[in-house]
């Protein structure tokens, strides 16, 4: 009976994985088809005299981008500041403080400007993205496209990719250079450094490679973004409380997928 039971448990186990297998190779294909989709209307849309509406893409980038500046440039500079203090307290136990804008600005262009402000777009913009897309889907409203002869990918999803991609990139650009004059002024408060010297050394530590290192990591979460929440809005199903649980899904795999892919970025760039 003992014996029975551990193998129903480790067949059960094994069928999980590969279930979560399954699902997670779905959930791939469906981001590889409409990625591929929306470069097929992107660049074909204008030959079949169906363009991308630009008045729809310069929406999203309002309300992706401009709309976000204010609480991404408040976290930002907080997270200049925090790096700044964290640096000269760890630095001061080797009497070497005057080394902390080497630190901040490494970590704030490679790293913490692209995360954060992807992080901030997901929990902001992908989860608004589910919701919209998931209500029409209750609603019927994306059947009723179809079946006006307008293609959703077209007419849904394609602005807010291109917006995303566009505006993530240019937000932590904004980020950057927030959270180094927060760093700065820290600094400057705390060990005397003028403003000037210390955007001196961050030129001097900075490269253009570091500097495509960030925004580049930035347009893929962009990307990522938007395709997480676009997938997940057009797979609500059961009313109200689905578009709950997309909305919620949504921000959780947005966070995941762009942790995992901050790693890779990371881990490649050290090769």
């Amino acid at each position: 009976m003992a014996k029975g039971n551990k193998a129903s448990s480790t067949a059960s186990l094994f069928g999980r994985i590969g279930q979560g297998t399954v699902a997670f190779m779905e959930e791939l294909g469906r981001h590889g088809v409409l990625v591929a989709e929306s470069v097929y209307w992107l660049l074909a849309g204008p030959r079949m005299n169906q363009p991308v509406r630009m008045g729809a893409v310069i929406a999203e980038m309002m309300e992706i981008g401009v709309r976000a500046i204010g609480i991404i440039g408040i976290m930002a500079a907080a997270i200049g500041a925090m790096l700044a203090i964290q640096g000269i307290y760890s630095l001061k136990i080797f009497g070497a403080e005057g080394h902390v804008v080497v630190g901040v600005a490494f970590s704030m262009v490679r790293e913490f400007a692209p995360l954060i402000t992807g992080i901030l777009v997901a929990g902001r913009s992908g989860s608004a993205l589910s919701a919209k897309l998931g209500t029409m889907k209750i609603n019927q409203e994306i059947d009723a496209l179809e079946v006006m002869g307008i293609n959703p990918v077209r007419f849904l999803v394609v602005p807010s990719v291109l917006a995303s991609l566009v505006m993530v990139p240019v937000l932590t650009f904004m980020s950057m250079a927030l959270g180094l004059w927060a760093a700065a002024l820290y600094v400057n408060t705390a060990l005397g450094m003028s403003l000037a010297a210390f955007m001196d050394q961050t030129f001097d530590v900075l490269s253009v490679d570091d500097l495509l290192h960030g925004i580049g990591k930035a347009a893929i979460f962009g990307v990522l973004i938007a395709l997480i929440g676009v997938i997940n809005g057009f797979l609500v199903k059961g009313g109200a409380e689905g578009v709950g649980k997309a909305t919620t899904r949504s921000v959780v795999q947005c966070i995941s997928a762009i942790v995992v892919t901050d790693m890779l970025f990371a881990l490649v760039a050290t090769w």
